[in-house]
């Protein structure tokens, strides 16, 4: 696997190794002593897959209480996927990194507590796929505005035009608004 510190130096890109002819590949996803000995998690609690048409935007997601440590893929089709630090001691406050995960380039990010996550569809169906390391606090769950020009992310939105967004993303309040972590 090679490992990737990006802008933001907590988030890292893993790149696992794939084998393959002509009947598919094989890779490994995770390995214990390469996440240990790279300083990253070994446990995890708990395992999502979503499913999601082109144009949907899930985000920006975070959890105040038991915030949670993501591994993010994506299985079928390509997503640009989005890490903004929430940590308001952090010298990376309110900046945000984004890299496109596909099932072409098996690429994984590791976003660690403290930082809100988002994607975007940009293929015609994409299965994104997350380990967590706690489990989901429904009471503290918090989403924050995606088009927020204080964080100015810039979403690959050419040839989508206007997001699919849940109710609670559509509400979202704007960082300046919003329940952060110290």
């Amino acid at each position: 696997m090679k490992i990737e510190a990006l802008a933001i130096p907590e988030v890292k890109r893993i790149t696992p190794r794939s084998f393959g002819d002509e009947r598919g590949f094989f890779l490994e996803s995770f390995n214990e002593r390469i996440f240990k000995d790279a300083g990253l998690p070994t446990e995890w609690r708990q395992d999502n897959h979503s499913r999601s048409a082109k144009g949907v935007l899930r985000g920006l997601h975070y959890q105040l209480v038991e915030p949670q440590g993501k591994l993010v893929r994506v299985t079928r089709g390509a997503v640009f996927d989005v890490a903004v630090d929430l940590r308001r001691s952090s010298p990376t406050f309110g900046r945000w990194v984004g890299e496109t995960l596909s099932d072409e380039n098996l690429a994984m990010l590791y976003i660690p507590p403290g930082f809100g996550h988002g994607f975007l569809v940009t293929s015609e169906l994409a299965d994104f796929c997350y380990k967590c390391t706690t489990l989901w606090h429904p009471q503290s769950d918090r989403s924050l505005r995606f088009d927020d020009p204080a964080i100015g992310v810039d979403w690959p939105l050419h040839g989508i035009g206007t997001p699919q967004l849940a109710a609670k993303d559509e509400a979202a309040p704007l960082l300046c608004d919003a329940e952060l972590f110290s």
